[in-house]
Formats: C-alpha cells, sequence, structure tokens
C-alpha cells in the first residue's frame, strides 16, 4: 500500500521511538529503559497550528501506555466496555454502524459516536462542546453511567492491582501510584496520534492530480462553493461549514458549531445551548470531520440519516427552519429568484459528484496503521 509524502514523515517521525518500547503490553518496561519523546508535525498540506499542553509532554512510552489504556476494559463497571468497544479503527474510530452505541449492561445512549481521526486540531470535544480538552473528555465516558458506568477511584483501583500499569506509570508519570489525572494524560497522548492524512484526496492536495476522477472534481467543487445563481455559481454549500482539510469543520472556539436544520426548533436537542446557556445555540451541535465519511455511517447527532445520499437529500430539500439555523445555510440556494423555502436545488448530476468525492476522503492507511490496534490481540 502506498502512501504519501507527508504520512511517511509523520510516521517515521515517531517510529523509531516506538521502537524502544520493546516490551508486548502484557509486561512491564524494562529496567534500563528511558523515556523517549515523542514528535508529532502537522502533514504539510494541513492548514493551522496544534497545541500541546505544557503539563502533557508527549512520550513514546506514554502513547503506548495511553493505548493500552483505550483498549482496557477493566476501566468499566464490569469489565466488558472499554473506549475502543465504541470507537472502532475499521470504522475510522465510529461504532460501525450503529446509530446509538451499547454501553455498560447493554445500556443504549443517546448519540451517534463521533470520529476520533484528527482531535489534535479540535478544542472543543463531544457533540455539545462540553469539554475543552482531550484529558477531561477522556474521563466523562468511564463515568457516565450508561458508558462506562465506573468511578474514576475504581478505574484506578483496578489499574493499580493489574501488572504491568503502576510499572508503566511510573515509567511514563515517575511514580507507580496511578491518579485519574496521569489516566486522562496517558489517554489524551495517544488521541493526539490518531492523524488520518492519506486519503485520495490527501495525494491531489499534494500534488497527485491524477488521484481524482473529473467527477470526483466535479463533486469537490461543489462541496466547497456557496451557490450565488446570480453570478452563475453552483454549488453543495458543504464548505460552509466543513471547511478545513484537517478536521472538515472550524474546531475554534464556537465556530464549528451549527444548527443545520435538523428541526424546526431543536425542542429535544438543545445542543451547544445545554452548555453555553445561550438561546442562540439552540439546536447548533459540532460539524463532525468528512474524513473517511463513507466508512461512519449513520449520520448526524442522533444517527437519523443511514446513508450519504439521504444526508445530501436533507440539505437539498429537507432544511427546517428555526431561529438559530445558520445564516449560511438560510441563504443558500442553486436557484433564482430563490423559492421561500430553504431548499439548494442540486440536478442528480451534481448529487452523484458530491457523494463520488466524498468516498475519495477514506484513509485505508489511518485504519489499518497497526500503531493505533489493539495491543491485546482479540481479548
Amino acid at each position: 500500500m502506498k502512501t504519501s509524502v507527508a504520512t511517511q514523515t509523520l510516521f517515521l517521525l515517531a517510529s523509531l521511538g516506538w521502537l524502544v518500547v520493546a516490551c508486548g503490553p502484557g509486561s512491564g518496561p524494562d529496567p534500563e529503559e528511558t523515556l523517549q519523546p515523542y514528535t508529532l508535525a502537522a502533514p504539510k498540506h494541513f492548514s493551522g497550528n496544534f497545541r500541546l499542553p505544557t503539563d502533557n509532554p508527549m512520550t513514546v512510552q506514554g502513547v503506548e501506555l495511553g493505548r493500552m489504556l483505550f483498549y482496557e476494559k477493566k476501566l468499566s463497571g464490569d469489565n466488558t466496555q472499554a473506549c475502543a468497544s465504541c470507537h472502532q479503527q475499521k470504522f475510522a474510530f465510529t461504532d460501525g454502524g450503529k446509530r446509538f452505541s451499547t454501553g455498560i449492561a447493554g445500556q443504549v445512549g443517546n448519540r451517534n459516536t463521533m470520529s476520533l481521526a484528527n482531535l489534535l486540531w479540535v478544542n472543543r470535544f463531544f457533540w455539545d462542546g462540553r469539554s475543552s480538552s482531550l484529558e477531561e473528555q477522556a474521563l466523562i465516558p468511564i463515568q457516565d453511567p450508561i458508558e462506562m458506568h465506573q468511578s474514576l477511584a475504581q478505574s484506578v483501583a483496578k489499574l493499580q492491582a493489574t501488572d504491568p500499569y503502576p510499572a508503566r506509570f511510573k515509567l511514563v508519570f515517575g511514580s507507580e501510584r496511578i491518579t485519574a489525572e496521569n489516566l486522562a494524560k496517558a489517554l489524551a497522548q495517544f488521541e493526539r496520534t490518531l492523524i488520518s492524512a492519506d486519503s485520495r484526496y490527501d495525494r491531489y492536495l499534494l500534488g497527485n492530480r491524477a488521484a481524482l476522477t473529473s467527477l470526483e472534481l466535479e463533486g469537490l467543487n461543489l462541496l466547497f462553493t456557496h451557490p450565488d445563481p446570480l453570478n452563475g455559481l453552483r454549488g453543495g454549500n458543504c464548505g460552509d461549514c466543513h471547511l478545513q482539510v484537517t478536521t472538515a469543520g472550524d474546531p475554534s472556539n464556537w465556530r464549528g458549531f451549527h444548527n443545520n436544520g435538523l428541526d424546526n426548533d431543536g425542542a429535544l436537542n438543545e445542543g451547544l445551548q445545554k452548555v453555553t446557556g445561550n438561546a442562540f445555540d439552540r439546536g447548533k451541535f459540532r460539524a463532525p470531520p468528512l474524513r473517511n465519511i463513507a466508512l461512519t455511517a449513520p449520520y448526524m447527532h442522533d444517527g437519523r440519516f443511514n446513508s450519504l445520499a439521504q444526508v445530501l437529500d436533507h440539505y437539498d430539500q429537507h432544511i427546517r427552519d428555526s431561529q438559530t439555523l445558520d445564516p449560511l445555510i438560510l441563504a443558500a440556494s442553486n436557484d433564482y429568484p430563490a423559492s421561500t423555502s430553504v431548499k439548494l436545488f442540486l440536478t442528480p448530476r451534481e448529487k452523484q459528484a458530491i457523494l463520488a468525492f466524498m468516498e475519495t476522503l477514506t484513509d485505508s492507511t489511518f485504519i489499518n496503521d497497526r500503531r493505533f490496534g489493539n495491543p491485546f490481540g482479540q481479548r
């Protein structure tokens, strides 16, 4: 399998240090082992810089510990659930076709699982943006009564009694005494390495113009064009919200949250309003990545659409107007004079092109990268 130059560079920066972790996950670190820094670098075609917290420097061993914890079922109350139970690598770290994930004791949640790709460039997490760091986010599912349903004290006690965790925490954080804070830091270190940057679209951006077909190029142009019928511009208007190569949404503060017309008033879906208390934020949810979008069905915060064709049909013909509907959606139409309803009026050919382009966002390197897989095998 071929990878892009940017992806190869990213992998090589970490690979030498990664080899230092010679022992398997079931054993403790070598007594002579020393911490090795883990160097992250953005693929050269990614826009925007990322910030790493100064109180959680990344190391090869810290990332590996985080990977173990990501797949560790002892972090759940009945030892059946891990972070990876709902974030499966082969589905770009989503839940493989489930509308809502199943948590402890078969309980079903009320939100569709989001992809974990490229979280390094995000500073608001969950659909409603309730968390502002990966360290903070990491501990919430563990304590959630539907998801993993275990107190942090219980989680720490289980890890403390399980080899090789005390020795590995000592190597990474300087003490065999495991804490919830260091548990979160290790998980965050691993999650920051989950970078997806080797789809056919990435290769096109890096100069391989043959990576996309003419139909896919047509879809690319439509996806990122805001329609302007007065000037002869037809567009799908997707790029107004899904606007970055990195995350396909604006990760800065609250600008990446939108009311995309799913409901008239958002009565059951307060979204961002639940966090900010601002009525203007009613029905707004984080714009998720379009990367690997063909692998992450169903779609929307509540998983109401089973296919990308249904998603596109929603934006084309079924937007529900409300006081907080995103103005860039409200103003978008390929029809002139614009009708009284909020519709795009895409042609069948235009829909076909947009859907074809979305398939080019699948990153096979990412979903098969063994560095992100289960270190324990299939247990």
